[in-house]
């Protein structure tokens, strides 16, 4: 082979293999399975989401770790919104003690209920006739069944059986509401009705009972 004859296959190897259909540059080296990759340029659009993604990281991680910003650590939100709903609770109830609202026995068991439909339902039923709780319709119960009693296992949870405290989830106004709505549930013989569980409660024996 001539010397112009090597210098004209040097330069065609030199020169980069184009696609003929997309006349695209073939990346060499690249091939697996006969498959070839092209050198394709990517569009500004994703080229300037990229850089920006970037941007957002760094300002994110800066936030995070140097300015340690509340609004965007989520335990520390969590923290300031549990505060602001606790101080807006205690300002009710510093409200109804300075000032005290007469409600009507209807107001009450509309309270009431619709604590019991949201929280108690779930493990006493829509009627209070038991399903993982116990039954709130018969005479019997576990932990009492004076209205101390059920105030104090709403407050304080029960949390071998599951239940959680309300202390920090209830007014004592909503704790008082539903003890009343659970009370007249009394009798109310619904169907389906979950088994006697604990002993018998009887009011008047409790009241008849030296202090």
């Amino acid at each position: 082979m001539s010397t112009t004859e090597d210098k004209h296959h040097t330069k065609q190897q030199s020169q980069p293999e184009i696609d003929e259909v997309t006349n695209d540059q073939i990346l060499e080296g690249h091939e697996f399975d006969g498959i070839r990759e092209l050198d394709n340029q990517l569009p500004p659009w994703l080229k300037y989401l990229f850089y920006a993604s970037i941007v957002f990281a760094a300002s994110y991680l800066t936030l995070v770790f140097v300015f340690e910003d509340d609004r965007v650590i989520q335990a520390k939100e969590y923290q300031k919104e549990m505060a602001a709903y606790i101080e807006e609770e205690e300002a009710v109830d510093e409200e109804e003690q300075a000032a005290p609202v007469v409600r009507t026995q209807e107001e009450i068991m509309a309270s009431g209920e619709a604590t019991f439909s949201k929280i108690c339902s779930v493990c006493h039923g829509k009627f209070g006739e038991g399903l993982v709780g116990p039954n709130f319709t018969d005479e019997y119960w576990i932990h009492g069944g004076s209205r101390e009693d059920m105030h104090n296992v709403i407050v304080t949870g029960v949390i071998e059986k599951g239940m959680i405290s309300y202390k920090n989830l209830l007014s004592e106004r909503q704790i008082q509401d539903v003890i009343t709505y659970i009370k007249s549930l009394q009798g109310s013989n619904p169907p389906n009705q979950k088994a006697p569980e604990g002993e018998k409660y009887d009011p008047e024996a409790e009241q008849g009972t030296p202090s």
